[in-house]
């Protein structure tokens, strides 16, 4: 297992991690919403880094172009279903919806030989997701919600 691989995994393995900080105050809510930020940023910035390292070092695979947007579906999706008190739990039940459905697309073409990898959209999408959820941690909604 290559590197890049080891950081998708590590972010599987931080994301429950960093969503104990948000649902248990530990230390006190401040210094938890803090810890929590903190570990979902750097989490977050695993994804960035996997995928540079993959590309420069012409480390890509399969299961890297499979996990890398499942990985980060989990850390995003779980921050959002953590922050439901702050965040309408129906924006956070579409926007799993449909990360369901994209995943449900990869797997029946996986099934045909084909591994499709994340579109700039799809980037841009997950780094606005990633981004909303780390402010909602600091409780910076900006009156939003």
């Amino acid at each position: 297992m290559n590197l890049p691989n080891k950081l998708t995994l590590l972010r599987v393995i931080m994301a429950p991690i960093a969503m104990v900080f948000i649902l248990y105050p530990i230390g006190g809510e401040n210094v938890a919403r803090i810890v929590a930020a903190v570990l979902f940023v750097l989490t977050a910035l695993t994804d960035m880094l996997d995928g540079k390292i993959a590309r420069k070092y012409n480390l890509i695979t399969n299961f890297g172009k499979f996990m890398d947007p499942l990985a980060d579906k989990l850390l995003v999706c779980s921050a959002m279903i953590c922050l439901i008190p702050r965040l309408p739990a129906w924006v956070v039940l579409i926007i799993i919806a449909r990360e369901f459905i994209i995943s449900g697309f990869r797997t029946v073409a996986a099934e045909g030989g084909l591994v499709l990898a994340a579109s700039y959209w799809g980037k841009a999408k997950t780094i606005a997701q990633m981004i909303m959820c780390c402010l909602l941690i600091v409780h910076l909604d900006f009156f939003i919600f």
